[in-house]
């Protein structure tokens, strides 16, 4: 894939490099963790550069597999890269289906930095989204018109015309993304529901109060990421708080 020119590479503005006393963070158990973000506008200030971290941003337990909050940040830089490289511009619908696997979380957020809309679901209703994200074993599911891809994760895919995710993102720039987002702009969609980026920050905080999130506290998703209320619970609420997201077995 073509490197983005506009990326400021990965080694630039890292926090990591910087002396303990300059990092806005909080040390915990299992690393160092970013400050609660305060009044957030729209989602991409919860994965801006100055959070990535050593704490444990996400643990997915089917598979043991872990991310801290630096390697989450910067691969949800690389996947909203992908996404834009495959044509989704702002105000597209990205479809991901709603698995309890990494790379779920990591495409929404990579989707909302370009002001995507994301409708997480089994499968396709109406007009075809821009883009599809799936585990490779749905890969035959979805039969996508010109213009249209389909990327996918897990096992690498058997039609030519499919996006392989680990080849992709692991191979992207860590570019911040050049897209303006304004906090009135569909972030979701789930039926009748489109909440905005504000929306849905807002809902987030109230859940942080109310759960009494804060940094490096695991909080496990329940229910379908489907339902826009477990999107903000489950994906939102901890990493605004600087915890954990966790997906269950």
């Amino acid at each position: 894939m073509t490197a983005d020119p506009e990326s400021d590479s990965d080694s630039e503005a890292d926090p990591e490099s910087k002396p303990d006393s300059d990092r806005d963070s909080t040390a915990g158990a299992s690393g160092e963790y970013p400050s609660p973000c305060h009044d957030p506008k729209i989602v991409a200030d919860l994965v801006a550069r100055d959070r990535r971290t050593s704490g444990t941003a996400l643990r997915a337990e089917g598979s043991g597999r872990s991310s801290t909050y630096r390697e989450f940040i910067t691969t949800s830089y690389k996947a909203g890269n992908v996404l834009r490289y495959l044509g989704v511009r702002a105000g597209e619908e990205v479809l991901i289906v709603p698995t309890a696997r990494p790379e779920t979380a990591l495409a929404f957020f990579g989707a909302a930095q370009l002001g995507a809309v994301v409708r997480f679901a089994d499968e396709i209703e109406g007009e075809p989204p821009r883009v599809v994200v799936a585990p490779a074993e749905r890969e035959t599911e979805f039969d996508l018109p010109p213009g249209h891809r389909l990327i996918v994760y897990g096992d690498r895919p058997e039609a030519a015309t499919t996006t392989h995710w680990e080849t992709e993102v692991w191979s992207e720039n860590p570019a911040v993304h050049p897209v303006d987002v304004d906090p009135s702009d569909p972030l979701l969609v789930d039926g009748a529901r489109v909440p905005t980026h504000a929306d849905a920050l807002s809902a987030a905080v109230e859940f942080v109060e109310n759960a009494g999130l804060g940094p490096g506290v695991e909080h496990v998703v329940r229910g379908s990421l489907a339902d826009v209320d477990t999107v903000v619970s489950g994906l939102l609420a901890p990493i605004l708080a600087s915890g954990v997201i966790v997906f269950p077995e």
